[in-house]
């Protein structure tokens, strides 16, 4: 048996050298979970033949039309969402329902932030996702292409 012989060397793609795109995308009709895993890979951009793990390689999501994500089974009564101030008795509990009517960006804000790392490079991947409740964004000047999420 012969030695396996490496030619080439592994690619790593730098900071600076990564083209960043912006992508928008339509949630409506979409059901959270999924939506919200292509999200948060193309935040990361592993879609990227230059994917390197410790380099933010991803590119910039718009999200648009927030309020009218879909939810399957019971989540809109059944799933709670816990926030905690620290203090004695300060655990607050908000239902998917409720949340979708009175901040809609914040459903699925917090359901990509739980598919990023839980580190400095996750909350500069975290940057980069924007979200809005409505049809309009402001981000018209960086000409944001269509994301095809299924």
């Amino acid at each position: 048996m012969g030695v396996l012989m490496m030619t080439g060397r592994t690619y790593s793609a730098k900071p600076g050298e990564v083209e960043r795109r912006w992508y928008v995308v339509d949630a409506q009709g979409k059901v959270l979970g999924r939506l919200a895993s292509e999200v948060a890979m193309v935040l990361r951009g592993k879609r990227k033949p230059q994917f390197t793990p410790h380099v933010d390689a991803g590119d910039f999501v718009i999200v648009v039309n927030a309020q009218k994500i879909r939810l399957t089974g019971k989540k809109l009564r059944q799933k709670i969402y816990y926030h905690s101030s620290r203090y004695p008795g300060g655990l607050k509990a908000t239902a998917a329902g409720d949340l979708l009517k009175k901040h809609p960006e914040r459903l699925i804000q917090r359901a990509v932030r739980g598919m990023l790392p839980k580190s400095k490079l996750g909350d500069a991947l975290y940057r980069k996702l924007k979200v809005y409740a409505g049809e309009k964004h402001p981000h018209q000047a960086q000409k944001p292409v269509p994301l095809a999420v299924r």
